[in-house]
């Protein structure tokens, strides 16, 4: 399973058992909250109509009942009265209380039902018989039809068969003794609206919550799988071979790819410098065998000529050691950049002329003509000095293959993009009409080290000029390339970053 997968899956978890643990708290104590709520407030009411009723009961006969008093008047009053309150976005029309009254013996002697108890006897009711005792007396009793007819707005709108009432009793008390008990009911689907509307509004922001979590979860999992990716696509090029910054991202991730980054050098730099002692090994052992043989000769009596000659080995060699460690110490310093040093816009044409103005004297040395093939004006982002070396290089390198009399042909412009999804390229290309490279030895041109002999000699240079192009290419994400010219090398220096057409025309 993908890491993206299994992040996902377990914020998943963890988000969606947290919702549902948290609904499920929430509505599980609503309802006996609500309900509380109403008991609470029904205590005090039912007290409030014991007062009421306590002198009109203390003076009701033996036997007789509370029909046609004054407090009978009232409580018919109150289940009469018209009733229009909006509480919130509820809307309560009808008064929903039913309260009836009993003696000392549980003998109904008021009642507001629809169907009046009167006379009946509801000693063995818990909220009538608790409540003669001297206890608490509170009762819900499933009711089959709704004695009250209409529960109001705040209701369900329909009879309440089948639905739970609330009834909560207090005593009436009149010099010190318990005369009667008061009961005020209340039907549960008078709240019922309420207790839905909350549920409905609990049930909509849980699982509003819970979306928001998992949008959250998906970006939290996305950004960190492209981050990964990110991470790995860096390791993966650091592999290949590929000079490349790392990554730049936050938090500990961001330390992971700099750590990545700082062993990469180490390695690196212990890898080349390895690879560099054994090289450097290998090409200074025919310079300093040279080096040693002259002069072992030049300690004996010599004629001068033979002496002239060995003298001129020594410097010769001593020379050569000194641009070999002059190249290893410039390729060296290159392979530890990551991009140009100082970019800017430069002449491509122009840049090749300065170069070829400071190996003029070699040029006509040789008797080397320069021709140009193609010079369109184009203007690179790259380091000038930088693109100097490389040219340098590249014409040095054919100057040393090229035959006496012949001509270097040289081109600058842009290639136009290859396909739908091709970009231009600008490029500069060099010819020379020497003997060439054998085929074998193509996929090595540019290595460190690499090189072929010099025509009519068995002397190869240090193959360290082609690998500085190369990595001057490399750090312009450019490329270098050969191609055979039969006769000569075809070299190709390619550049992607170039902003066009350059202002002075060549």
């Amino acid at each position: 399973m993908r890491l993206g997968l299994r992040l996902f899956l377990g914020f998943f978890l963890v988000a969606g058992l947290s919702a549902f643990i948290l609904l499920r708290v929430v509505l599980g104590e609503f309802k006996p909250s609500v309900r509380e709520v109403m008991e609470d407030m029904m205590v005090d009411t039912a007290n409030l109509v014991a007062e009421l009723a306590r002198d009109e009961l203390a003076a009701m006969p033996p036997g007789g009942d509370l029909t046609g008093t004054r407090f009978a008047q009232r409580v018919q009053d109150y289940s009469e009265r018209p009733i229009d309150a909006r509480i919130l976005s509820a809307r309560k029309r009808t008064l929903d209380f039913r309260i009836y009254v009993t003696d000392a013996a549980g003998r109904v002697v008021l009642d507001t039902g629809p169907a009046p108890a009167v006379g009946q006897d509801y000693s063995g009711w818990n909220d009538v018989a608790r409540t003669l005792r001297g206890q608490y007396g509170a009762r819900s009793t499933l009711e089959p039809l709704n004695p009250y007819g209409n529960a109001g707005d705040l209701g369900n709108g329909k009879d309440a068969k089948g639905s739970p009432v609330m009834y909560v009793a207090a005593p009436v008390r009149s010099g010190g003794r318990t005369i009667g008990v008061v009961t005020v009911a209340k039907p549960a689907a008078a709240v019922q609206q309420i207790i839905s509307r909350a549920e409905r509004r609990i049930w909509i922001a849980g699982l509003s919550l819970l979306a928001v979590s998992l949008a959250v979860g998906v970006a939290v999992t996305v950004w960190m799988i492209l981050t990964v990716r990110r991470l790995r696509r860096y390791a993966q090029e650091v592999q290949l071979g590929q000079r490349q910054a790392p990554p730049k991202v936050p938090g500990e991730l961001g330390d992971l790819a700099s750590a990545m980054d700082a062993m990469r050098e180490r390695l690196d730099g212990r890898e080349r410098l390895e690879h560099m002692a054994r090289a450097l090994t290998h090409e200074l052992k025919s310079p300093l065998a040279a080096l040693r043989g002259a002069g072992e000769l030049l300690q004996d009596e010599l004629p001068a000529a033979d002496r002239q000659r060995f003298a001129a080995q020594v410097v010769s060699q001593s020379e050569r050691m000194t641009e070999l460690v002059e190249r290893l110490l410039a390729l060296s310093t290159l392979e530890l950049r990551r991009g140009p040093e100082h970019p800017r816009p430069v002449a491509l044409a122009e840049t090749v002329d300065e170069v070829l103005a400071q190996l003029d004297d070699r040029l006509q040395q040789q008797a080397l003509t320069v021709r140009w093939q193609r010079r369109d004006p184009v203007r690179l982002q790259a380091d000038a000095e930088m693109l100097m070396l490389a040219i340098s290089n590249l014409l040095t390198n054919a100057a040393d293959f090229a035959p006496a009399g012949s001509a270097l042909e040289l081109q600058v412009g842009v290639d136009a993009p290859s396909g739908s999804q091709g970009r231009s390229r600008a490029f500069f290309e060099l010819r020379d009409h020497g003997p060439g490279v054998p085929p074998s030895a193509f996929a090595q041109l540019g290595e460190r080290f690499f090189s072929t002999a010099r025509p009519g000699s068995l002397r190869k240079g240090s193959g360290l000029g082609l690998a500085i192009v190369r990595q001057i290419a490399e750090l312009h994400r450019g490329e270098l390339r050969f191609e055979p010219a039969a006769p000569g090398l075809r070299v190709r220096l390619e550049f992607p970053d170039f902003t066009g057409a350059s202002q002075t025309s060549s």
